[in-house]
């Protein structure tokens, strides 16, 4: 089994579950608790929001502020441009701020977005075939 679970600090769970419930999230209650929402993009991808309290429990560093610092980034491809669109509209609908404006590099257009507490989500649409094509690595 080959999954990621990402854990990410945030200041109130209930309402950042309900913007990434608006991203397209599930909520999966097996590791859902008071404080922590367990988020599933996929069968490989979860996010856990956690509180600052719950995250700390596992970390003797101090929690940086990712409205203030870039601490890393994730990104979630989808399978349109309109997907990537509704995503985003929804996110931001839901509290979420778009941090830059959209990247179109003809084989792909990304957005991004930040959640509540500003962690960076860029949502991605790749032609893969046309990226194949432009780095000449044909398509196999």
């Amino acid at each position: 089994m080959k999954q990621i679970f990402i854990n990410l600090p945030v200041k109130d769970v209930e309402a950042s579950m309900n913007f990434y419930n608006q991203l397209g999230f599930t909520v999966n209650p097996l590791f859902t608790f008071d404080d922590q929402k367990c988020m599933v993009w996929s069968d490989q991808i979860y996010v856990m929001l956690q509180t600052h309290e719950m995250f700390k429990s596992g970390n003797t560093k101090n929690i940086a502020d990712p409205k203030k610092n870039t601490i890393a980034t994730f990104t979630l491809p989808v399978e349109s441009l309109d997907r990537v669109n509704e995503i985003m509209e929804n996110g931001i609908e839901a509290g979420g701020t778009e941090s830059m404006p959209m990247l179109d590099e003809g084989f792909m257009q990304v957005r991004s977005i930040e959640d509540l507490d500003g962690h960076n989500w860029g949502i991605i649409c790749i032609d893969i075939d046309k990226f194949k094509q432009m780095i000449g690595k044909g398509i196999n």
